[in-house]
């Protein structure tokens, strides 16, 4: 495809085209980007296009297929980095407007199963008062009752438990 066909395209089938994208991803920016790469792609295809024939349906199919391929590998990355709860620390980054990037999600995925093995390396006399008192957020009182345990004896577990995950954890 030379500069004159396609600017042809674009002048015949541009707003089309562009309507179509906006269709597929409601979204602005994401519109854009389809749609260029709609006709990147058709300029890297461009001895394919038959322009005797229906070109526009043609540039639709090579947009839908970009645009399924985005899905994708959308949908992948979400499955290797996978999600995260919705904590009251995220809550409120994203209430401020700070959103984070995948690599950062992806950090802290990887710091929070560091922290997991950590704990799960814990002794279990030091390892179920923590799991308890940060994971179900159980007092040292109840923490206690539920061990039978005198309340100073938890307090004192889970502060020789926090100085073992610090050292465990020094690196990280």
């Amino acid at each position: 495809m030379n500069e004159l066909q396609l600017e042809q395209c674009i002048k015949d089938y541009g707003k089309d085209i562009y309507a179509f994208c906006s269709q597929l991803t409601r979204n602005l920016q994401e519109t854009e980007d389809l749609y260029q790469d709609t006709f990147l792609k058709a300029v890297e295809l461009g001895p394919r296009i038959d322009f005797e024939k229906n070109p526009r349906s043609y540039l639709i199919s090579i947009a839908l297929r970009i645009w399924k391929n985005r899905r994708r590998k959308y949908a992948w990355r979400k499955r290797i980095a996978g999600t995260e709860q919705l904590t009251e620390e995220t809550a409120a980054d994203k209430c401020q407007g700070q959103e984070s990037s995948p690599e950062d999600a992806v950090l802290r995925q990887e710091l929070r199963l560091q922290v997991q093995e950590a704990v799960a390396g814990l002794e279990d006399k030091y390892r179920v008062p923590v799991y308890l008192y940060y994971t179900l957020q159980l007092s040292t009182e109840q923490i206690g009752k539920i061990m039978n345990l005198p309340q100073g004896t938890v307090k004192s577990r889970l502060y020789k438990a926090r100085k073992l995950l610090k050292q465990k954890l020094e690196g990280v």
